[in-house]
């Protein structure tokens, strides 16, 4: 690095320091006010009035969604590239999954680098999305076109990991009905079809599927309606079932094979099979080693050590899929807990609003800054940022 960008990269640490408490206070602040999916309100209304304290220009409910939002500086020239902010809780378990780090890390990543830059070094985007955990409110930004023109879409998350990268799965629902025809079990039991046996009986065909899936590919599913009662042989049952795939390929590949599953557990019980998807579910995560190496620079500046996965791990699905298939993305974990802890569990709520906690987030921001800058400053790594992601997209990975 040239001497004018450790100068630049020192300025933004400065810059950041100089917000340190206001962060935190603001992560302690969403912490202690968890909002589930959707209905983030008073979170996504703190953080843009942080914005706009800032110098940012907030547009409000963005693509139709409410607590949705983007805050913008910079003249609309040159290159450009948005902090991804996440801010929903986890009903019960609160900011279990430590998204008031994400927010705050992401205030203060857009706010350094606009003071560091000022508003000519191109455009900063600080996208609010909501119902990361429920629903994907990324993937109805992707969709509205806010990422078009974007060069890099840049967040971190907390975890019990420190990985340069996430191995997210493509993830999707589908939900199976059989329909059958109700009778009394005793009184006219051959007049009977019964769906719930159907649906029991695909429970048993994805357990044989299961142990023949590649890695990442994983099915699961729940009764969501057997019957009503104990006398009526059921005329319906339901079920619901959770894919996932190292791949959305894969993925696509796995929902076939339950579709067949069912259609052939229907023809042998006499049922009919009806398999509808719910939502519209998450790409898997594409990551950008040209903007992630960076970030693993610029966070080992602060004695943070990021490594690549352990091999055969998979840590779940996320909605940053969708955007990282649209533009360079990256989406490391910095480590606020150790193992065996675990995300979406009460102790890593605590570890959410712990010094640990304050520290990654803290971290994250600085290198969540500088990597922005680089987006910004150096053409040579927006285009192999670019080309990289050309090249999974032919590769289909």
């Amino acid at each position: 690095m040239s001497h004018d960008h450790e100068a630049l990269y020192d300025r933004i640490e400065e810059e950041v320091a100089r917000r340190a408490d206001r962060l935190w206070d603001i992560s302690c602040a969403l912490h202690r006010d968890p909002e589930t999916a959707y209905a983030e309100h008073r979170s996504s209304a703190l953080l843009s009035a942080e914005f706009e304290r800032e110098g940012f220009t907030v547009e409000r409910g963005t693509a139709g969604l409410p607590t949705a939002f983007v805050a913008r500086s910079g003249g609309g020239e040159g290159p450009r590239v948005a902090l991804l902010m996440e801010y929903d809780a986890l009903p019960g378990l609160g900011h279990a999954c430590g998204h008031n780090l994400i927010a705050a890390a992401g205030l203060g990543a857009a706010a350094a680098v606009r003071a560091a830059l000022g508003d000519g070094g191109g455009t900063v985007l600080a996208v609010g999305t909501p119902a990361e955990e429920r629903g994907g409110g990324k993937v109805e930004l992707v969709s509205a076109g806010v990422f078009d023109g974007v060069d890099a879409a840049l967040m971190f998350h907390p975890g019990v990991h420190s990985w340069a990268w996430a191995p997210l799965t493509a993830q999707r629902q589908l939900r199976v009905g059989f329909h059958g025809r109700a009778a009394h079990p005793t009184g006219n039991p051959t007049e009977g079809i019964d769906a719930l046996a159907a649906l029991v009986q695909l429970f048993n065909t994805t357990a044989v599927l299961s142990r023949r899936l590649p890695a990442g590919s994983h099915v699961q599913g729940i009764v969501t309606d057997g019957g009503e009662s104990t006398n009526v042989v059921p005329a319906y049952a339901e079920g619901l079932f959770g894919l996932r795939g190292a791949t959305t390929a894969a993925l696509e590949e796995l929902a076939a094979e339950l579709e067949a599953c069912a259609e052939g557990v229907a023809k042998a019980t006499g049922t009919k099979a009806e398999v509808t998807p719910v939502g519209t579910g998450y790409r898997h995560f594409r990551n950008n080693r040209a903007l992630s190496d960076r970030f693993t620079h610029h966070i080992g500046r602060a004695g943070v050590a990021l490594g690549d996965p352990a091999p055969g791990v998979y840590l779940g699905s996320s909605d940053i899929g969708d955007v990282s298939h649209r533009v360079p993305a990256i989406h490391p974990f910095v480590a606020i807990m150790d193992e065996p802890g675990s995300d979406h569990t009460p102790g890593f709520a605590l570890a959410a609003a712990a010094p640990r906690g304050r520290r990654a987030m803290l971290a994250s921001a600085r290198a969540l800054a500088c990597t922005a800058a680089d987006v910004l400053l150096d053409p040579a790594l927006k285009e192999t940022a670019w080309a990289q992601l050309r090249s999974q997209a032919a590769a289909g990975g």
